[in-house]
């Protein structure tokens, strides 16, 4: 127990301080440049740590000696508030992506931007791994939950890079912006099932009539 309480700390942990250098990082290349893609970057990066913080708490929380119903209370809190944090990671993302379509924006090629977008290619696909198989393994939903936020981030950056592509090569403008857009709506969707998910979980224990 004390073992798993270990491991899900180090990743909660290391998913907060990650986001939040990342986007210290964007941020200040936007203060640099005047970059708009790399201030939505670092805003993106901050509210994503929002999840991980909520893991940090979930199991800083959780006591090995607790009793089954004490752990499972922590944990659909924790788990409705990784729900909320999809909902503010992708109303905010349907924001950013909708004004660059109305304001017709051109994808700007930053090589900070690419570079900090690369890093999530390589950080992010090992990071959601790990914390999905943890999750499953000891039944955690809000871990789970916080693991498909980290895939989202995963996502993003994707579509960062095939945006930036697409108009180097065809001159495309949009495409970054329309992946992201449909990327926000399987975010909004994570956390109506998450949310979902938390409340059949507490609805099943409550004692029947």
């Amino acid at each position: 127990m004390k073992s798993t309480k270990s491991r899900a700390l180090a990743l909660a942990f290391f998913t907060v301080i990650y986001n939040m250098l990342e986007g210290g990082v964007a941020m200040w290349g936007a203060a640099l440049s005047g970059s708009n893609a790399l201030l939505g970057f670092g805003l993106d990066s901050f509210i994503e740590s929002l999840s991980g913080m909520v893991i940090v708490w979930r199991f800083w929380k959780y006591d090995p000696t607790a009793d089954e119903e004490e752990i499972e209370q922590v944990e659909q809190k924790a788990a409705r508030l990784v729900g909320y944090s999809f909902f503010i990671l992708g109303g905010y993302v349907i924001l950013d992506s909708g004004y660059a379509l109305y304001q017709k924006e051109v994808p700007e090629t930053s090589p900070m931007g690419i570079g900090l977008a690369i890093a999530s290619l390589i950080v992010m696909p090992v990071l959601f791994l790990l914390k999905y198989r943890l999750g499953k393994a000891i039944g955690s939903r809000s871990l789970v939950a916080d693991s498909k936020e980290t895939l989202a981030c995963l996502l993003l950056s994707i579509a960062l890079l095939v945006g930036l592509g697409a108009h180097a090569l065809w001159q495309i403008w949009w495409i970054d912006s329309v992946a992201a857009l449909v990327i926000a709506a399987l975010i909004l969707r994570e956390g109506y099932e998450t949310l979902e998910e938390a409340e059949d979980a507490e609805c099943s224990e409550l004692p029947a009539d």
